[in-house]
C-alpha cells in the first residue's frame, strides 16, 4: 500500500499527504509495500486448502493396491497360482535393463506423482483467498478477503476518479497491478489520485500483508 505524500515526484503531479517516498518510473506508478501497521497481525498466514480431492483419490488408491496384493498373498498362502498381473510384472522387471525406456517412464511417472504429492502438502493452497488482520480481542477469529471482492472494491474506487474512462485490477499477495485509460486530464494527474485513492483503498482492505501498487495509466487506442 502506498500512502499520500507531500511533495512531488517523478513523472507525476504534487500530492499531499504524510511524508513518504515513493519510487516512481516515468510511465507508470510502482511502489514498495508499507511495513505492517501495529495493528497488524503478522503471525496470521495463508489459509490452509483441506486437499479432500487429491487425499480422497490418494486414499483410494493405495486402499485398491494394498487390497489386491494382500488378496494375492492370501491366496499364495492358500497354495493357489499368484495373480497373473504379478507374475507378469515381476518377470518384467527381472528381465529388462534398467534404462529401458518404458522402466524410465515408470520411474518418471512416479516421481511427478511423488513431487505433486509433496507440493501439495507443503503449501497452503486458497490463492484466491486473502488473510485479513485480526484485532485485539478477536484472536479466535480469522477472517479472509476473496480476491475477486478485493479487485472489484478497488476497481470501483478508480472509476471514482475523474478522468478514468476505463480500469482494469490484479491483486496479487504481493503487488496490485492497476492499468487505466483515460480520455482526458493530464496523465500524470490521474495517476497521482490513483495512487492516493488505490492507496487508501488497500489500507482499508485491513489485509494482514499489504500489497505493492503499480499503477499505469495510457491514452484510448486511437480508431482506424
Amino acid at each position: 500500500m502506498s500512502e499520500p505524500v507531500k511533495g512531488s515526484v517523478r513523472g507525476s503531479g504534487p500530492v499531499t499527504g504524510s511524508a513518504r517516498e515513493l519510487d516512481q518510473s516515468a510511465s507508470a506508478a510502482a511502489y514498495r509495500p508499507l511495513p505492517a501497521a501495529d495493528e497488524d497481525d503478522g503471525g496470521a498466514g495463508r489459509f490452509w486448502s483441506g486437499r479432500r480431492v487429491p487425499a480422497a483419490l490418494l486414499a483410494l488408491v493405495v486402499t485398491a493396491g494394498a487390497g489386491l496384493l494382500l488378496f494375492d498373498v492370501a491366496s499364495v498362502r492358500a497354495e493357489r497360482p499368484g495373480m497373473g498381473w504379478r507374475r507378469s510384472l515381476a518377470g518384467e522387471l527381472a528381465s529388462r535393463p534398467v534404462d529401458d525406456t518404458w522402466v524410465l517412464a515408470g520411474a518418471g511417472a512416479a516421481v511427478a506423482v511423488g513431487v505433486w504429492l509433496v507440493a501439495l502438502a507443503v503449501t497452503p493452497g486458497l490463492r484466491n483467498l486473502l488473510p485479513m488482520r485480526r484485532r485485539a480481542g478477536d484472536e479466535d477469529v480469522r477472517a479472509g478477503l476473496d480476491r475477486d471482492a478485493a479487485e472489484l472494491v478497488l476497481r470501483d474506487r478508480a472509476m471514482e476518479v475523474s478522468g478514468v474512462q476505463s480500469v482494469r485490477v490484479r491483486v496479487r499477495r504481493s503487488r496490485v497491478a492497476v492499468r487505466a485509460v483515460s480520455h482526458f486530464r493530464e496523465l500524470d494527474e490521474v495517476r497521482s489520485d490513483l495512487d492516493t485513492v488505490l492507496g487508501d483503498g488497500i489500507r482499508e482492505l485491513g489485509l494482514v500483508r499489504r500489497p505493492a501498487l503499480s499503477v499505469q495509466v495510457r491514452r484510448p487506442a486511437k480508431k482506424g
